[in-house]
């Protein structure tokens, strides 16, 4: 069956199937390559009759993951360059009237990978249970998030921010009420909400940040050690005009090998400080306009008080990263205090890590440390920060701790997508095994969609002293004080 709904561009015709209406690849802003590359996102053009909403839309210039990970996050690559678009599922016959809660997803990917198009992502189980989802697709690596002299910084939120009012101007109309979105997100997905949280912008009421908080931006005097390294490889001067003579597919190839650089190595004496600290070549950058400071230190001050806000973590995010590839295994504790140093984290944090787990290889407990210095320790300091902020808003804390029996993943990152969508069909299994909790997944999904609707996702609010949270681990489902409290405390002395 067939569904037309006017936007302020034009009618797109979606199609309904077992009760939801689906709207795939609308465009929120005009392709940005030619005169528009580099530069902040424009309005598409308006089009004339009915536009077929039905596939989704090109994504943006990517690499592609490396094995094992194409098999683990599996990531699709859809030619064209009308990449900035969104998909919407809704409950069919949802109209104006509706006035129903409204989520907006924003993939992750480290700034550098990911789509709306991701199958894991597919919003229908939200439309089926209530709730208009919007997934989008923003500009990557360099395109989104490069330092580059004569463009404008953090072109990828600049996307993102136009997505949220292009849901502001037209949701409506799809059944979706535009002063209930919330907005939610999973690792730079995560960091975006929560940088978006920061912002103070009006668009969202609520917030998810999801393995990813406001730790993460980078120095522009870092990011531009980045840009001319990038440069350097590509033979061009390392502005926006150097990089605009290179078609998109030609720089992909050098910003991944820069980027495993980083990752593998991060040394703040090549790459700078506020880069090594996350790992990750390409962040949204403090450029003093849009970012003047960093989310955390920005939501300590009081910004985004008046917004619901969940967020966590799951209890091993960065196995992920080392248990696929058998990198762990080949580790010693030698090289884990490389790494953690070149990251900023104490010594003295990463020897008491050491005193306080004698059982973990040297592996496990580099898995441990950078759990905790990059997602566990900065969740629970934008919570403090949040909840102390004396707002409006309330702040709810999880964890997710149910462990995939595939290659020795334990409670990683990422792992709680397929049960926050309520879709554990193949992709999923991928990284959860051929057996993952159907109850966990009705648990999670249940607490977003009544987080969305009501502001409440079903357990205490956090507050700094007794640091309530929610534990989805398939098992107990408890809530739990502050847990692993002892190791979280060596963070804040």
């Amino acid at each position: 069956m067939e569904a037309v709904v006017r936007t302020a561009y034009g009618r797109v015709r979606g199609t309904t199937r077992d009760g939801v209406t689906a709207y795939l690849g609308i465009p929120y802003a005009a392709p940005p390559f030619g005169a528009n590359r580099f530069r902040p996102p424009e309005p598409p053009e308006p089009w004339d009759g009915v536009r077929d909403a039905v596939e989704y839309g090109p994504t943006a210039p990517k690499p592609g993951y490396p094995r094992p990970y194409d098999r683990l996050l599996p990531d699709p690559d859809i030619p064209g360059e009308d990449c900035l678009n969104l998909n919407i599922w809704t409950p069919a016959g949802a109209d104006a009237a509706s006035g129903l809660p409204v989520m907006v997803w924003i993939h992750g990917g480290a700034f550098r990978n990911g789509s709306g198009a991701v199958g894991v992502y597919e919003g229908r189980n939200f439309a089926r249970d209530g709730a208009v989802c919007v997934t989008i697709n923003y500009r990557l690596g360099v395109e989104g998030f490069a330092h580059l002299p004569g463009a404008p910084a953090n072109r990828g939120l600049l996307d993102q921010i136009a997505a949220l009012e292009w849901v502001r101007d037209n949701i409506a109309g799809f059944g979706g009420d535009p002063d209930r979105v919330t907005v939610f997100g999973e690792s730079a997905g995560g960091m975006s909400v929560t940088t978006l949280l920061s912002l103070d912008l009006g668009l969202f009421g609520r917030a998810i940040a999801q393995s990813g908080a406001g730790s993460v931006a980078q120095d522009p005097d870092d990011a531009l050690l980045v840009t001319r390294e990038m440069a350097a490889r590509l033979g061009v001067e390392p502005t926006a005009e150097g990089f605009a003579a290179l078609d998109p597919a030609a720089i992909v190839p050098v910003q991944a090998a820069v980027a495993a650089e980083v990752a593998a190595l991060p040394d703040p004496g090549r790459w700078g400080a506020t880069t090594a600290a996350g790992a990750m070549s390409l962040t949204p950058v403090l450029d003093g306009e849009l970012l003047a400071r960093r989310p955390e230190d920005a939501l300590r001050d009081g910004a985004g008080r008046d917004v619901d806000l969940l967020l966590g973590y799951t209890s091993e995010e960065f196995r992920l990263f080392l248990m696929p590839s058998g990198l762990a295994g080949a580790l010693t504790h030698d090289f884990i205090g490389a790494v953690t140093a070149g990251m900023g984290v104490p010594s003295a944090i990463a020897s008491a890590y050491r005193d306080r787990h004698p059982e973990m290889s040297a592996g496990e407990l580099l898995a441990a440390i950078i759990t905790d210095s990059i997602f566990r320790i900065p969740a629970n300091r934008a919570a403090d920060a949040h909840a102390a902020a004396g707002g409006t808003g309330g702040t709810w804390m999880y964890e997710f701790g149910w462990r995939s029996p595939n290659h020795d993943l334990g409670a990683c990152h990422a792992l709680e997508l397929g049960f926050v969508f309520d879709n554990l069909g193949d992709e999923a299994k991928e990284l959860a095994g051929p057996n993952p909790p159907q109850a966990l997944a009705d648990a999670m999904h249940r607490a977003w969609i009544a987080f969305a609707a009501d502001g409440d996702p079903g357990w205490p609010r956090f507050d700094p002293s007794a640091r309530a949270v929610k534990l989805f681990d398939g098992a107990a489902d408890e809530v739990v004080n502050d847990p692993r409290g002892d190791d979280r405390k060596l963070w804040y002395s």
